[in-house]
């Protein structure tokens, strides 16, 4: 079986995710870890036993890469993906895929040019309760998602942001709730509804953060191309870490879920539940909560995908999806709050 050479870059808390999950798989070598921060990728790169580096160029002309993990601000993330795609590696990327949806498109276009597989991380949709969700939207039991809702009351306060370099900035985080808190169950709901979106509207505030400029609280609604509607709130001012919540109301029943549980009510008085179970590949410890558990079956269906076992799950192409409403959501916003 083929082993393919990866390197992950970018050693910050979210790259543990990725490099226990690459370890843990026989088919895949870990040769290489890569950040700025060269202190930073050393103890890194002596905690897996690999080689470090502080440059990604570097990097890339001195390994033979089948492929790299990007795990960097978010306005690095296509630079150093179409930077990849020229060395001819195969690139899976942390969300979001850009700050920009027209610097996404691009890369998606490179990729396509090179053939190379192009993956963009969102691992809750892996969670066992979006799976069942999904799967029962698919065969008909739940039937057409006619409403949605959203919900994200979580916890960023001033300390969080001025201990980051990039976080709450628009140049390089490329917003605030939305775009690093809220896009996972905003992406969640879109793929429930499954249709394109035909109008957003957004008020975006920033309602009690003095370090940061961006926004800290959002709200609007999303109409589609079927007739469904996805209201959404979010705010980061809350005092805890609140799970989220996505309501479905669909033709044959109501869905109620979170990042680790589900319950749907069918129209005919029967119920289904489901918790979310961990993966197999790898038993991950620490990190936040809502990371969830399920980084490793995305890890795996990439590589999987680079044999040709399976379909690549979220595709670049498939992530632009969701890259377009974040987007969208800034661009009309009807608020003071404005990306420079």
């Amino acid at each position: 079986m083929k082993k393919f050479k990866a390197a992950v870059i970018g050693c910050g808390k979210i790259s543990e995710r990725h490099l226990d999950a690459i370890v843990a798989l026989d088919t895949v070598d870990l040769v290489a870890v890569c950040d700025v921060k060269a202190d930073r990728a050393q103890k890194t790169a002596e905690k897996y036993s690999v080689k470090a580096y502080s440059d990604y160029i570097e990097l890339f002309e001195s390994e033979q890469l089948d492929a790299v993990h990007i795990c960097l601000p978010h306005y690095l993330h296509t630079v150093v993906a179409q930077k990849a795609f020229c060395y001819g590696i195969n690139v899976l990327c942390e969300k979001p895929m850009s700050i920009k949806y027209e610097d996404a498109v691009k890369t998606v276009e490179a990729a396509k040019a090179k053939e190379l597989q192009y993956g963009v991380i969102f691992q809750c949709r892996y969670n066992t309760p979006s799976q069942l969700v999904k799967s029962r939207i698919i065969d008909g039991r739940l039937g057409k998602v006619l409403c949605a809702r959203t919900t994200l009351t979580w916890s960023r306060s001033d300390d969080y942001y001025s201990e980051s370099d990039w976080k709450g900035t628009w140049d390089k985080e490329g917003g605030g709730v939305i775009i690093d808190q809220a896009i996972h169950s905003l992406d969640l709901a879109n793929w429930f509804i499954g249709s394109t979106p035909t109008e957003i509207q957004s008020s975006l505030h920033n309602r009690n953060h003095k370090i940061m400029v961006v926004e800290d609280s959002a709200e609007g609604l999303i109409k589609y191309e079927n007739g469904a509607l996805l209201s959404f709130f979010a705010m980061n001012n809350y005092f805890i870490n609140e799970p989220i919540e996505i309501r479905l109301y669909c033709e044959n029943g109501t869905a109620k879920l979170s990042y680790t549980e589900a319950e749907i009510a069918y129209n005919d008085g029967s119920k289904e539940t489901e918790t979310n179970k961990p993966q197999k590949i790898v038993s991950y410890q620490g990190g936040k909560e809502y990371w969830g558990l399920q980084h490793a079956v995305q890890i795996d269906n990439f590589y999987k995908a680079l044999l040709g076992a399976e379909e690549l799950g979220i595709s670049g192409e498939e992530a632009l999806k969701i890259q377009k409403i974040v987007c969208s959501i800034y661009e009309n916003n009807d608020c003071e709050i404005k990306p420079n």
